[in-house]
């Protein structure tokens, strides 16, 4: 039996591949890693340091585009509603690899979903069928992400810059479609070259769509609204108020949508 970690990069899938190795050993487990190619500098370095400590199989796998251009092929801006990119770099990208190895029977997937997001398990369980996936760190003991990230410095890793920086995850270069005021308005402050880069982007999008859309949305007087990344760069500026609880979250082997062809 083959033991298959999506393995992002992130603590919590970083996590899930020692409790599975813990309990299986390393023979058969296999680090999945599903390149989104706008990923951050460090995330390779990470990578490359827990694989090596880990001593397992590890599998770089990429679909060719990065988020920008399937949003540009499938002709939808991808938000916190709907992530085009999700399915296509992420999730269909990671079904072909596996499909094409192994039976349901030969493999079971695994997930670094923790005990604070058990409402998430539902739906990747029931798209990965008749495929099992399992969510270890859903189990005791249960620990928190900053236990985690201070395991990584016992064992002498260096922490992802991302989490450093005050990112939630350590994906797609401090991108995501489903993050929110919060996350980008950190993104703006700690990282300014790579908003810049991303607003731009999203304009150009905008432009080929012919369409008042944004990644974001912003709520006033009970309206909601598009919210590009320029009007939200502008309002900062400005010393307007940004909702900074608003931040999101990366969902891309977990949250499954209404998919855009």
């Amino acid at each position: 039996m083959k033991h298959i970690i999506f393995y992002s990069g992130g603590i919590g899938s970083w996590a899930t591949a020692k409790r599975v190795i813990e309990k299986y050993g390393k023979e058969d487990v296999i680090l999945l890693f599903t390149d989104t190619l706008i990923e951050d500098e460090d995330l390779y370095r990470f990578i490359e340091e827990t694989v090596s400590d880990l001593g397992v199989e590890f599998v770089r796998v990429a679909d060719g585009r990065n988020p920008f251009e399937v949003f540009k092929d499938v002709r939808y801006l991808g938000n916190s509603r709907v992530a085009p990119c999700s399915h296509k770099l992420k999730q269909d990208t990671a079904k072909k690899w596996i499909t094409k190895r192994f039976n349901p029977d030969e493999c079971i997937l695994y997930l670094g979903i923790d005990w604070t997001e058990e409402h998430r398990i539902k739906a990747p369980t029931e798209n990965w069928k008749p495929y099992t996936v399992r969510f270890p760190m859903c189990e005791e003991p249960y620990v928190t992400k900053d236990e985690l990230l201070s395991e990584l410095e016992i064992l002498g890793i260096e922490i992802p810059r991302l989490y450093k920086l005050g990112f939630a995850h350590n994906n797609c270069g401090g991108f995501c479609c489903r993050a929110g005021q919060g996350h980008f308005a950190n993104l703006l402050e700690k990282l300014p070259e790579r908003f810049a880069y991303y607003e731009v982007i999203e304009e150009e999008l905008r432009q080929f769509l012919g369409s008042n859309v944004a990644i974001m949305k912003k709520t006033k007087n009970k309206v909601t609204f598009p919210y590009t990344l320029r009007q939200l760069r502008e309002d900062i500026e400005a010393q307007k108020p940004v909702d900074m609880t608003d931040v999101g979250g990366c969902g891309c082997m977990v949250d499954f949508d209404n998919i855009i062809n």
